[in-house]
Formats: C-alpha cells, structure tokens, sequence
C-alpha cells in the first residue's frame, strides 16, 4: 500500500507557473505507475498526465500538452508536475495518482489508479 501527499499548489496569475509535488510513502515506488488527475467544481475528475514507473514513458492529455511535464525521482518517491503558462480552465484540485504495475507504461484512466491523494487546490485568475 501507498500513501500520497500533494504539495505545491496556490493561487497564480494567467501567465504563470506551478510546480505540484506529489510525496509517496513504501519501499516499492519505482514500481508504481503515476498519474496527475484534475477536477474542476461541477466535472467530472479528468486525466492531466502520466509516467511509467521507471519515468521513461509520459503522456499527456491535448489540453496540457506542451505546456505541462510530469517527472519523476524514484530515488525521493517523489512525482512532479511543472504547470507553465496556466491559464484560468487550469483552475481545480489536482489530484496524485498510484497504481503498482508490471512492466513499464502509462495509465491514463481514474478507475486504473488503486491510490489517490487528498489534493492540492490550484486557482489561475485571468
């Protein structure tokens, strides 16, 4: 089992940046595949990005792409996500994912992901 902590988010202008830090606990993270999910008021919780367990796969949803990057440190059991040019459709609580797998790749659907953390509010004024 794995326990999840997000840190790292605030109120930021248009324009600007974030760094979300997700901290797990467990001997094993280098086995768990990743993933930041985002829930605005109103919707649904929806996929941002993953990475493979050993961070050498990635993949992003097309509203982010470009300008946001999800890393990894397995050495730390830590999984960033650097948030750039955020605009005001950022808003909402970002949510760290975990799921133990076998093999190298990326899950990208919220009933993949066995454990989730408490999430971190991030606000994006215009």
């Amino acid at each position: 089992q794995v326990q999840l902590v997000e840190s790292g988010g605030g109120l930021v202008q248009a324009g600007g940046s974030l760094r979300l830090s997700c901290a797990a606990s467990g001997r094993t993270f280098s086995r768990y595949a990743m993933g930041w999910f985002r829930q605005a008021p109103g919707k649904e919780r929806e996929f941002v990005a993953a990475i493979s367990p050993s961070g050498g796969i990635t993949y992003y949803a097309h509203s982010v792409k470009g300008r946001f990057t999800i890393s990894r440190d397995n050495a730390k059991n830590i999984v960033y996500l650097q948030m750039n040019s955020l605009k005001p459709e950022d808003t909402a609580v970002y949510y760290c994912a975990a799921d133990p797998i076998w093999g190298d790749y990326v899950l990208m659907r919220v009933d993949a992901y066995d454990y989730w953390g408490q999430g971190t509010q991030v606000t994006v004024s215009s």
